[in-house]
C-alpha cells in the first residue's frame, strides 16, 4: 500500500481553472469513484494553499498495489481531469513529495496491508 501526500504548484493566473476543475470532480463525483476502483485508490483528497503568493495543491492519497495508472484510464472522467491538470500545474516546479511516519489505521486496513505498510513506513 503506497501513502502518499504531494504537493504541486499551480501556474499563476490559474486558480479560477482550479476551481472549475474541483468543481468538475465534486460534480462527477459518481464517475470519479468509478474511477478509483481500477486505480485500487483507497482515499483521494485533493487540498488548496495560498503561501507566499502562490497557490499549491495537495494530494493525498492511499492507494493498494496492482491498480492502473490515471494516465493509461480510457474514463472520460479522468481524460478530463488530466487536461485539468496539463492547464494548471506548474511542471517546472519540482513537485514535494512528503514521507509518512506515521500511519494511523484501523486493525482491518493493517491486517490486509501490513507488510507493505510497514516498509514503507520504516
Amino acid at each position: 500500500m503506497d501513502i502518499e501526500l504531494s504537493r504541486f504548484r499551480v501556474l499563476p493566473g490559474k486558480m479560477a481553472v482550479v476551481e472549475q476543475w474541483l468543481a468538475f470532480l465534486n460534480e462527477n463525483m459518481d464517475a470519479v469513484v468509478q474511477t478509483l476502483e481500477g486505480e485500487n485508490m483507497l482515499v483521494e483528497t485533493i487540498f488548496h494553499e495560498h503561501l507566499d503568493g502562490s497557490d499549491f495543491l495537495y494530494w493525498f492519497s492511499i492507494q493498494g498495489q496492482g491498480g492502473i495508472d490515471v494516465q493509461e484510464s480510457e474514463h472520460w472522467v479522468d481524460k478530463k481531469h488530466l487536461e485539468y491538470w496539463r492547464e494548471c500545474i506548474d511542471e517546472s516546479y519540482t513537485n514535494v513529495d512528503l514521507k509518512p511516519r506515521v500511519a494511523m489505521l484501523p486493525e482491518t486496513v493493517r491486517t490486509h496491508f501490513g507488510s507493505s505498510l510497514r516498509t514503507q513506513m520504516e
